[in-house]
């Protein structure tokens, strides 16, 4: 059976209340993560902005952007990890169309 490579992007905003070091961290820590389960295509840090409504009392966040290809079954993962990590306030995974 031929594992199927399908091509993502993730959009993640990181709780501006996190120290530089912790930003850079929780960054590092998901281009890790997707490398370790795929091939990281561009990562693109749009860096501090305004949130269009305050989450957890929260008005600003670290955005950071990428694209990537892996397996099928890794978004689901990238997903429960975004969910049970402290500092991200949002997240999402699209799986982008083929051209």
């Amino acid at each position: 059976m031929v594992e199927v490579i399908n091509k993502y992007e993730t959009l993640f905003v990181i709780s501006a209340a996190k120290t530089e070091e912790e930003t850079t961290a929780l960054v590092d820590k998901f281009k890790s993560l997707i490398e370790a389960n795929g091939t990281i295509e561009s990562v693109d840090e749009w860096g501090r902005r305004r949130l269009a409504y305050p989450i957890d009392d929260v008005a600003e966040g670290y955005y950071v952007l990428v694209n990537f290809a892996a397996k099928a079954d890794f978004p689901a993962e990238l997903e429960r990890v975004f969910g049970i990590t402290d500092g991200i306030l949002r997240n999402i995974v699209i799986k982008k169309e083929e051209k």
